[in-house]
């Protein structure tokens, strides 16, 4: 059965947890993806003598599972792997996790117990990839992307370099051209490669297989990159570890003096290297060009290494460098000029500060293109900078910041404060060849100047409410509604401050907008329609949410106020989150959209695993999970609940509501008697809790004195009666929430395939995807209320008003002092 992402990313992370303590996560990721990469060949390859990799004899993961309880599990772990390795030459790149190294896995049966459990975390079913379809969809590998981001996270700002952000190699990927290559000899090269994430972004872009080459200086950060070829299914794709500048691997074959050339090249090199010159052989590249780059700032080195190994005439390249090469002087100003002269330059995208793991600053990508040269006219410019989220304490680009960079650069459109083609004339005779991108495009917000005017004699400016032009388009009448003349070329408000937002929100013009932004989406859903309640086993995922996502901006981009970029990040958000899991369920499994009738059990992996001993024989045996609750696999349970137990619901509801008054009551009740001279004083611990045992035992006592006139009976057993009372609505809901429970649970049986699709797509998808829709549609609410209250506030008071109020609190201040025996 097919498996939820969420679910596999899940048990991944968890066998981070068995690693936890004894080493940090620039660590342990070598030993998680170890395993992750035996699991994934052993399902894939073990009985399929043609696979991209030999599982020798003893050599896979159920040989692994053989060694669990194994006093000598490290080392045989190791010997398995090594062996794997030698099988298909990669020795040396899958093999440098020890497993057999006490002082990060410990000692004895420390080291017995934990990589026991690491095993077990790997057996679980939901990390069985025989079935999987990573050819289409890319499963493992995007798990494998899930735990290098984690784990470059983790590893913090000294040690998260080996990884690119997806994000941002989405963007190398989609601006090389390579996605219209017809050369089936291609190749696409990555000198810097770390852990290969930019290799599998740019050949994924790709219409058909490419010649993959990598190079990375770390053996270990070598071999995640030749792993991750593999979870890619990309086995033959190469990686060599070594110095990029001393030892350059992939080297002409007609002469070993110079470099060879690819068609394609993607690289995230190390900022800023100082030490890039030690052991350095030229190749030939700085052949062309009159200094070479400082001896302490490697950044042209990388840049001129690129561009000597792309193929003349032909070559394309991105490469991600900090900001400071596109204005720096000296030698690298020399150099810049060359490059610029040679019009070698397509383009150059100004990134978000803080994006990378290893470091903080801004950087760009710079588009390198050698097709076309002589034609070339200037250099098209993008400032990104200010499209990101935050996530943690980094930046993140969102999906519609990545598809408004491609899809702008893609085009070449201008788009005022954010994009630009320069003219080469402006950048060589105006700005010196100073490439910095502020120069050109000036994507700061304007200043909001405020009216002398307005300060001195009152009313808001009417320049400051023309200046919301988009909404008075969409809601001319709203304006004269919430605005009059108070002066010539000032408004004032005709309304109280406080009922803005209800006057917006209840504007004619306003709720007529949300019947078109509900139209705009109803027309996308007969689009979305028709592909997602007929998906079939022949369906990409990937095909479909490229498709949904183009018609959803289509549809949006004729609408007004709303952006469209912001509905296309509540259908990717959403679909990322949610929505791609369900899908590739459906695709994947045989059972299709009756998968939806299928509910999962909610476990919780017990705290301690203790081993056990089992006749004389050492066995470890860890707690099963406890069970705490159940979900649909495809449906949640409360959708369910909502559709079929309405009734049932308000029942639980009214109960739960007559339970909190009474407890309310009762929490009432005994605080008036619980001063000094009440009745529940005697009954209170040093707690301050009151011990209901002694107060029931008082009552039967009473009872029995037949003393049940007097007040303290009475107030006792009124105590009594709201336990009782109390206990017996909570048994009461516990038992209608169990029935309906057991109820909704056994109804996922009965679902019919009409009920199925109107669940999922209709209560499930579309819910979601236009609940998010609609918080963008109040926003334009708050948007609009939060600029009126400021200029409101802004010119409230005028300053006349403002002195007469501080010569009146002056004249309080002072009777005070004077009252106080100061002389003033």
């Amino acid at each position: 059965m097919a498996v939820k992402k969420s679910q596999l990313y899940s048990s991944l992370w968890a066998s981070c947890d068995k690693l936890r303590g004894g080493m940090d996560a620039s660590q342990y990721k070598d030993y998680i993806l170890t395993l992750l990469f035996v699991k994934y060949v052993s399902d894939k390859y073990k009985d399929d003598p043609y696979g991209a990799i030999a599982i020798p004899e003893g050599a896979s993961f159920e040989d692994l599972v053989n060694l669990k309880g194994d006093k000598n599990i490290g080392e045989k772990i190791d010997i398995l792997i090594a062996k794997l390795a030698e099988a298909n030459n990669l020795t040396g790149i899958i093999n440098n996790a020890h497993f057999n190294d006490e002082a990060k896995i410990g000692k004895g049966e420390e080291m017995i117990d934990k990589l026991t459990g690491l095993i077990s975390i790997f057996q679980r079913p939901e990390l069985d990839f025989k079935n999987n379809k990573a050819e289409d969809d890319d499963l493992i590998g995007d798990a494998y992307e899930y735990l290098m981001r984690n784990f470059a996270t983790a590893s913090g700002k000294s040690k998260g370099q080996f990884y690119t952000p997806a994000e941002v190699s989405r963007i190398l990927a989609k601006v090389i051209d390579i996605s219209k290559c017809k050369d089936k000899n291609a190749t696409i090269y990555d000198p810097a490669c770390g852990s290969g994430s930019l290799l599998v972004r740019a050949a994924n872009e790709a219409p058909f297989s490419l010649a993959i080459y990598g190079q990375e200086k770390d053996i270990s950060t070598a071999g995640l990159a030749k792993m991750n070829l593999v979870l890619h299914n990309k086995a033959s794709g190469e990686i060599h570890s070594d110095n990029t500048f001393s030892d350059p691997w992939y080297k002409d074959d007609n002469d070993e003096t110079k470099l060879r050339k690819f068609d394609y090249i993607v690289a995230n090199p190390p900022f800023s290297m100082k030490n890039w010159m030690d052991g350095l052989k030229p190749y030939g590249r700085f052949d062309d060009f009159d200094e070479m780059p400082p001896e302490k700032n490697g950044d042209y080195a990388w840049l001129l290494h690129i561009i000597k190994s792309m193929k003349n005439q032909t070559g394309k390249a991105a490469v991600i460098l900090p900001h400071g090469v596109l204005f720096r002087g000296n030698a690298e100003e020399t150099i810049r000029k060359n490059i610029i002269n040679r019009h070698l330059i397509k383009g150059i995208i100004g990134l978000p500060a803080n994006l990378f793991y290893g470091t903080g600053i801004p950087a760009c990508i710079i588009v390198l293109d050698k097709e076309n040269t002589e034609n070339r006219t200037g250099i098209f410019m993008i400032d990104a900078s200010h499209g990101f989220i935050k996530d943690g304490d980094k930046n993140r680009l969102r999906e519609q910041d990545i598809y408004k960079i491609v899809t702008t650069f893609n085009s070449m459109t201008e788009v005022s404060g954010f994009s630009r083609f320069v003219p080469f004339d402006e950048i060589i005779n105006k700005n010196s060849y100073n490439l910095n991108i502020p120069r050109y495009i000036d994507s700061t917000e304007k200043e909001d100047l405020q009216s002398i005017e307005a300060h001195l004699y009152g009313g808001i400016p009417q320049d400051d409410i023309d200046n919301i032009p988009h909404f008075w388009n969409v809601f001319p009448n709203l304006k004269n509604q919430i605005f009059g003349e108070y002066s010539k070329g000032f408004y004032k408000l005709l309304i109280q401050k406080d009922d803005v937002h209800k006057t917006i929100s209840e504007n004619i013009e306003f709720l007529e907008y949300n019947k078109k932004v509900n139209n705009t989406y109803n027309e996308w859903k007969k689009i979305a329609n028709p592909v997602l309640t007929n998906l079939n086993s022949s369906d990409s995922n990937k095909e479909i949410i490229l498709n949904l996502s183009e018609e959803i901006l289509a549809k949006f981009s004729k609408l007004e106020l709303l952006d469209k970029y912001d509905v296309y990040q509540v259908l990717l958000a959403y679909w990322n989150e949610t929505m791609n899991d369900d899908v590739l369920l459906i695709i994947q499994d045989e059972l299709g959209y009756n998968l939806a009738k299928i509910t999962d059990d909610i476990k919780e992996e017990p705290k301690e695993n203790k081993k056990a001993k089992k006749d004389t024989a050492k066995e470890k045996k860890p707690k099963e999970p406890k069970i705490i609750g159940w979900e649909g696999r495809l449906i949640p349970k409360q959708i369910v609940l909502d559709a079929f137990f309405a009734l049932e619901q308000k029942e639980i509801e009214k109960a739960e509501e007559k339970l909190s008054q009474t407890e309310s009551e009762f929490e009432e009740f005994i605080e008036n008697n619980s001063d000094e001279n009440g009745y529940f004083t005697d009954y209170m611990g040093d707690d301050e809790k009151i011990d209901s045992k002694k107060i029931t035992s008082r009552v039967k006592l009473l009872i029995k004195e037949k003393k049940t006139q007097n007040e303290e009976y009475k107030i006792l057993n009124n105590y009594v009666d709201y336990e009782s009372s109390i206990k017996s609505q909570k048994k009461h809901i516990t038992e209608l929430k169990k029935v309906l429970d057991d109820n909704c649970r056994n109804r996922y049986e009965t679902f019919t395939d009409a009920e199925i699709k109107d669940l999922l797509v209709n209560r499930k998808w579309y819910k979601a995807i236009d609940d998010g829709i609609q918080n963008l549609y109040i926003t334009v609410a708050n948007h609009l209320t939060k600029r009126i209250v400021e200029l409101y506030e802004r010119y409230e008071n005028t300053l006349s008003e403002l002195n007469t109020k501080l010569a009146e609190e002056e004249k309080v201040v002072f009777g005070h002092l004077t009252q106080m025996g100061f002389k003033l």
